[in-house]
């Protein structure tokens, strides 16, 4: 999901108060004639181990996920990647990308407190991390890379544009901010991926035409999923990736070695992409081994096979069909998203409308389950994951504003782009408390029980939940307790 947006002046001034603040503690300690005595605060590492919980001894509120690799040492400083996860679960990331952690020597942070929504408590979320873990572990201030995923990739973008500190920037299912695209008057290298059902997916892959104008260094990396954070190999591929724009700006020793796997696997790849007839995604993978490898490797036969597909017609073919997708998912969508979102839509939508929305969304979802072909397949399954979190987002709004029978609709919409959804339905019970519609609550939270794989998280819910105060006295609520 998008994070809101905020006036681009009180952003600029939130992330540098935020970002000086840290970096400028680090940048004294880096100076000091003590920079490389040991942490203050030792306790919590456990070198190879993600840590999921470290509370932060200055800001007791906050807390992050903490991963130190084995090859730690107290003296030597170490490249640091900061991930921001949409709904705060530091620890996702960090067991992702632990593997990749250990074999090239990164530390790993993520914030418990940094999520979807307003900028400002996610900035101070990654200020309090920055801060607190520079005082348990030496970090090389030349190597601190940021990640993220969703919300959390845009987020991670803002962040590296304003600090001008990024080494590079992970961004897994989602782009630039809106309202801001790549620049050339603050550079660094982006490595991006997304799922191939990803509903972001368009955005992202058109994204590195715009990289590649402004002058970023850029990989692109396409896996088997949906919206969600990469795979662990990807996560690896990503750090050897960064290991290597590093050694070429000289923020690390190069090492000929490493350069040499790292060339001949990417080769490999493209090949077997080529083998494969997926002539479009091997054309890209041997435009970007010339890219990246140009100055380390020889290319000339690189270059020449993608210059020779790029002529490929089938290469073109399979380029105008992609785009084509992309136009038809956004037609696909209008409609609906039109229909939940606009600002003029009525307070209190019609039963109607309601069910014109839902039928629409069906008629999607069915029409994604039943086609055969999959290139179509993929376009109607992206279309349907982009209701569901787009409905979800915008319900979520509604719930915040108080707009109680707007949300209904769009959880409604989002409930039945992901029947499957337990957290779906329990927004919708909650909208529909609110309101006053005790009946289609109960229908709601029933729905969410029989899906819920956690029914101790279900029944806390239940019972900590305002939204229920006025039904916890009732007897079809206490039956749904397994009360009498």
């Amino acid at each position: 999901m998008r994070c809101r947006d905020v006036d681009g002046r009180r952003l600029y001034s939130i992330m540098m108060l935020s970002l000086l603040l840290a970096l400028g503690l680090a940048l004294a300690s880096r100076y000091s004639t003590n920079s490389q005595a040991s942490p203050e605060n030792p306790s919590v590492i456990t070198p190879g181990k993600v840590i999921p919980q470290v509370q932060c001894a200055a800001n007791p509120d906050q807390s992050y996920a903490l991963l130190v690799p084995s090859s730690y040492s107290p003296g030597r400083p170490l490249p640091l990647v900061i991930s921001s996860d949409p709904d705060a679960r530091g620890s996702d990331p960090l067991e992702l990308q632990k593997d990749a952690a250990e074999q090239f020597g990164y530390v790993l942070v993520a914030s418990n407190n940094s999520r979807n929504g307003p900028w400002k408590p996610r900035f101070e979320a990654t200020n309090a991390t920055l801060i607190d873990v520079q005082k348990r572990v030496p970090i090389d201030l030349d190597r601190i890379y940021f990640a993220g995923f969703s919300g959390g990739a845009r987020a991670s973008v803002q962040l590296a544009l304003l600090c001008k500190c990024a080494a590079g920037v992970f961004l897994d299912g989602a782009g630039f901010p809106g309202g801001l695209s790549p620049a050339s008057d603050s550079l660094f290298p982006v490595f991006s991926t997304v799922g191939i059902l990803d509903f972001n997916y368009g955005e992202v892959v058109q994204l590195q035409d715009a990289l590649t104008t402004a002058g970023y260094p850029h990989w692109l990396r396409i896996f088997d999923g949906t919206h969600q954070w990469a795979p662990a190999p990807v996560m690896t591929e990503a750090f050897a990736w960064f290991r290597m724009e590093a050694m070429k700006a000289q923020r690390e020793p190069r090492d000929q070695s490493f350069i040499d796997a790292q060339f001949e696997k990417s080769k490999a790849h493209a090949n077997s992409l080529e083998q494969s007839g997926d002539l479009l995604n091997a054309w890209r993978d041997y435009l970007q081994i010339v890219s990246t490898y140009d100055s380390l490797e020889d290319t000339k036969a690189i270059r020449a096979t993608a210059d020779a597909l790029g002529r490929d017609k089938l290469v073109r073919e399979a380029l105008k069909r992609e785009r084509n997708e992309f136009a038809e998912q956004s037609s696909l969508t209008a409609n609906i998203t039109n229909a939940i979102s606009r600002p003029d839509s009525p307070a209190r939508p019609s039963v109607e409308d309601r069910f014109s929305v839902k039928d629409e969304i069906l008629h999607l979802r069915l029409t994604a389950d039943d086609e055969k072909r999959p290139e179509k397949a993929r376009v109607y399954k992206r279309a349907v994951l982009q209701v569901f979190i787009m409905a979800a987002e915008v319900g979520s709004n509604f719930l915040d504003a108080k707009s109680y029978e707007r949300a209904i609709q769009a959880f409604d919409a989002a409930a039945a782009a992901r029947p499957d959804s337990e957290w779906a339905w329990r927004q919708l019970a909650v909208a529909n408390a609110y309101s006053g519609r005790s009946k289609e609550a109960f229908a709601a939270i029933r729905q969410a029980r029989q899906l819920s794989h956690d029914p101790p998280a279900l029944e806390k819910w239940l019972n900590t939940e305002p939204a229920f105060d006025r039904l916890r006295p009732t007897p079809e609520f206490r039956s749904l307790l397994g009360r009498s």
